[in-house]
């Protein structure tokens, strides 16, 4: 039995609330294009073991063309999502454990969290027969990254420290050996190790910003169609790239069209190129299955445009989603360009499954959780893996604690930051405290407004007026 350590804390309550916001243009994903999104934003209330109470705050947006990708309509699984997170914010507020937010989002998210997804897929089954689609994984962990985001915010306030500052021994009674196995027959050890080790001495306060080229966004003159939004932001990549002065494009391809791929590789570049951009990446969405495909296309490019060959820092995630059903090897690709993991790096687990077929890197995000994605964090760097941080397409206040991620792991270059491109007016709010956090300037974003205790979202000086909640529980006192 562990033992009991001052500063430990419990949750005592859980408010949700599903706050809609609209793009400005589509934003694709895969197969399916998103003009609409709900975010779950959270406040949990927690009790330290000296009685003294606090609040804290998550959000994630619940993206379900990414979470849940289906030629299913799309108003039933953003309804069957809205309603695990409902269901989500009970548990949460009754989750009686004490410890610090790494232990009880481990906990929570291991043991709990899976019974919470199987028993709402057997309920959703008995009730609608063998048509209705189970919810996948990756949606239940959207849906309880905002609580988990929260708890570990709410640790930092009660004791007045940066959470950040809390990944260590004295605050947390289990070492990374708790928590993680390393890759058989490697010399890895976590016995005694600590987050702390795998975390910047100190965080950074700028950040290389990177930009999405969406597959719908128009690139030149020629692609515009009259419908684009007559707004103050740009719509053409030229304009973007003057306007924020970007020097990184992450470039959204098919996946199932080579020639459609590698041409919008070239058209993106021509233009990159002349307007001073460094770096490009290439997401091919989860669409391929052979990794011939995206061989094919780097070869290529290597023997026909050495140039824009040489500025893919990386390839993100070509292949489909589960490991355990598509354990496809992918050496071939990593031996060109380094390949992350990212819709497959669920955890530790399967970031470790994605080594063993031949993946070197790892793409973080904070909508899997805090906890999971500083375990990943750890796991990948003691085993000689890259990291980045990817956004999905992170408004209001989960812009914070994805550039927190960001600045505090070190990640290949920066981190991707595309909100400000599809709804910027919906975090208006925020940024009139942190102005730098979602606005793009001189290619990057920054993070000295982001202090103070927790995650340091200074929520007392947000003047953001909220609905009534969608549900509120008080927990167990």
């Amino acid at each position: 039995m562990e033992h009991e350590n001052p500063t430990d804390f419990r949750v005592t309550g859980a408010t949700l609330w599903l706050l809609p916001v609209t793009t400005r243009v589509p934003l694709k994903f895969g197969t399916e294009a998103l003009t609409s999104v709900t975010c779950a934003r959270v406040r949990v209330r927690v009790v330290g073991r000296d009685g003294r109470i606090a609040d804290g705050w998550g959000e994630t947006p619940l993206s379900v063309q990414w979470v849940w990708p289906s030629a299913a309509p799309y108003a039933p699984r953003h309804a069957a999502l809205c309603l695990f997170t409902e269901l989500l914010a009970h548990s949460w507020a009754n989750f009686g454990d004490w410890g610090h937010p790494m232990e009880l989002g481990h906990d929570f998210i291991t043991l709990l969290l899976p019974r919470l997804w199987s028993d709402f897929n057997a309920s959703r089954l008995s009730h609608a027969g063998e048509a209705v689609q189970p919810m996948p994984w990756l949606a239940a962990l959207v849906a309880c990254s905002a609580f988990d985001l929260a708890l570990h915010d709410a640790y930092g306030r009660l004791h007045c420290v940066p959470t950040y500052e809390t990944y260590r021994s004295g605050w947390m009674r289990r070492a990374l050996s708790d928590f993680l196995a390393p890759a058989a027959g490697s010399a890895v050890r976590f016995t005694g190790r600590e987050v702390r080790e795998f975390l910047r001495p100190q965080r950074v306060e700028a950040l290389k910003a990177w930009h999405l080229v969406g597959g719908l966004d128009p690139v030149t003159e020629e692609e515009l169609t009259g419908t684009e939004p007559n707004d103050a932001h740009p719509v053409l990549l030229r304009d973007w790239i003057r306007r924020d002065g970007l020097t990184c494009l992450k470039v959204k391809l098919r996946g199932t069209d080579q020639n459609w791929d590698e041409a919008r590789l070239i058209q993106v570049w021509k233009v990159a190129e002349a307007e001073g951009v460094e770096w490009l990446t290439a997401d091919f969405n989860c669409t391929v299955s052979d990794p011939d495909y995206v061989t094919a296309i780097l070869d290529r490019l290597r023997d026909e445009h050495p140039r824009l060959y040489g500025s893919l820092l990386y390839v993100e995630q070509p292949f489909p989603y589960e490991l355990a059903e598509h354990p496809i090897a992918v050496h071939s690709v990593a031996a060109r360009k380094p390949l992350f993991l990212d819709e497959s790096a669920h955890d530790w687990t399967q970031v470790r499954r994605g080594q063993e077929l031949g993946w070197t890197g790892v793409a973080l995000k904070t909508c899997k959780t805090q906890t999971g994605a500083l375990l990943s964090a750890c796991w990948a760097q003691a085993h000689g893996m890259t990291l980045m941080v990817q956004d999905l397409t992170n408004p209001m206040l989960a812009q914070v604690t994805h550039a927190l991620l960001a600045a505090h792991v070190p990640t290949i270059m920066g981190v991707e930051t595309n909100s400000m491109q599809f709804y910027p007016e919906a975090s208006t709010p925020e940024a009139a405290i942190h102005p730098d956090l979602y606005r793009r300037r001189g290619g990057c974003i920054r993070l000295e407004t982001i202090r103070g205790t927790g995650f340091g979202h200074r929520m007392g000086e947000t003047e953001r007026a909220l609905p009534r909640p969608t549900a509120d529980f008080g927990g167990i006192g």
